[in-house]
């Protein structure tokens, strides 16, 4: 299974996996499970860090980039049909990271692990953890 972590989900798998339970953390810890971190995601943490609201032990740039190869998770590029595809979702969700996550796991047809049970009213496949 192609599994796209929500931008939350990654960083607890750093620093608080004790909030990744049942369905989730199984999917996560399953080895023939495909984790795919988006470029959306990326974008997030490099803002949230700019603008002091995501503390991190070092810039964004050296953080991830060495994780996500450590831990095995593909990154994935966000093309211009996922963002083009966010006019066509329904205003469920006003958070335009998720809203790129949940057009990306529609058209690729991956399962968006989140804690956020706004993604839930979305035609996506959602497993929730937290």
């Amino acid at each position: 299974m192609r599994v796209l972590l929500d931008t939350h989900i990654w960083l607890w798998t750093l620093v608080s996996p004790d909030r990744i339970r049942g369905p989730a953390l199984r999917l996560l810890t399953d080895p023939e499970n495909e984790l795919l971190f988006s470029a959306a995601s990326a974008w997030e943490i490099a803002i949230k860090y700019r603008l002091g609201k995501l503390p991190l032990p070092e810039p964004p740039d050296a953080f991830v980039p060495p994780r996500l190869l450590r831990d095995g998770i593909t990154a994935i590029a966000v093309e211009p049909h996922h963002a083009l595809h966010v006019a066509n979702l329904p205003g469920h969700h006003d958070d335009p990271f998720d809203r790129l996550l949940v057009a990306q796991a529609m058209l690729e047809k991956l399962t968006l692990v989140t804690a956020d049970h706004e993604l839930e009213a979305y035609d996506v496949e959602c497993v929730l953890s937290g």
